[in-house]
């Protein structure tokens, strides 16, 4: 029994959510239908905006709209992010030195911390700075330089020269999108640079990304999603994408 326009759509989706491509020949094999029928599938979804057709298939939408601010972001999957900065937190170590880069869900985590005297915060982010000082018992290490306004964080040559003085345990990334094709990626060019760097200056680098977030290609790159060790996300990741990233042997953390 073939299968109808919606279940053909719903894998050619899922395909794209985690391939970020699909091909016309290789969906006619799986479907057991004519190229013909797979691309009238895709000028449909080309229409409903979910892809672009090119020459033998077609690739994910990219997300080319503007980043909300930092403020707007803060208010987005609430309950999300402070599920995932919990379970973020407990990873840390007693004595250890992190790095924390700019982000609403890395904020989470510096929230989660304030009674952890024996850890010591390194961190570019202007709101995570503030944060740690409304309380945080432990040590804190603001990477400064020129601070984005927009961002509200240090970018820059002096940035990255002052990252380049440390190695640390742990470095928890955020991320503006994460694609099998693309990786991790981010808005913001100095910004992804700024991560980059944080990663090459750890033992262990950990994402830390909501489910929305999956299945994204933002600007500019951070890494390939096989540099890092673990993502810590929240419930709903859908297991396709948890089994995409355990075949490329990185763990899955589900705070809830």
């Amino acid at each position: 029994m073939s299968l109808t326009y919606e279940e053909r759509r719903q894998t050619i989706l899922a395909q794209l959510s985690t391939e970020g491509k699909v091909q016309v020949h290789a969906l006619a094999g799986l479907f057991h239908v004519s190229t013909e029928t797979i691309r009238r599938d895709l000028d449909r979804l080309e229409k409903e905006g979910r892809l672009r057709k090119v020459y033998g298939g077609a690739v994910q939408t990219r997300s080319e709209r503007i980043e909300p601010t930092f403020i707007k972001r803060s208010q987005m999957h609430q309950s999300e992010k402070q599920a995932i900065g919990k379970a973020a937190a407990a990873l840390i170590g007693e004595g250890e030195t992190i790095l924390l880069d700019n982000g609403t869900t890395t904020l989470q985590i510096m929230r989660e911390l304030k009674d952890r005297a024996d850890v010591t915060v390194i961190t570019s982010s202007v709101p995570i700075l503030a944060s740690a000082m409304e309380g945080f018992q432990g040590k804190v290490i603001f990477a400064g330089g020129e601070v984005n306004m927009s961002y509200q964080a240090a970018t820059g040559a002096i940035a990255h020269q002052l990252l380049d003085q440390f190695k640390v345990n742990k470095a928890f990334i955020s991320a503006g999108g994460i694609s099998l094709a693309d990786g991790i990626t981010e808005y913001n060019l100095e910004e992804a640079l700024l991560s980059r760097r944080m990663m090459q200056r750890t033992e262990e680098s950990i994402l830390v990304a909501d489910h929305s977030k999956f299945g994204v290609t933002t600007f500019a790159q951070i890494a390939p999603i096989e540099h890092i060790s673990m993502i810590v996300t929240d419930p709903g990741c859908s297991q396709q994408w948890i089994d995409a990233l355990n075949r490329l042997d990185v763990e899955v953390l589900i705070g809830s």
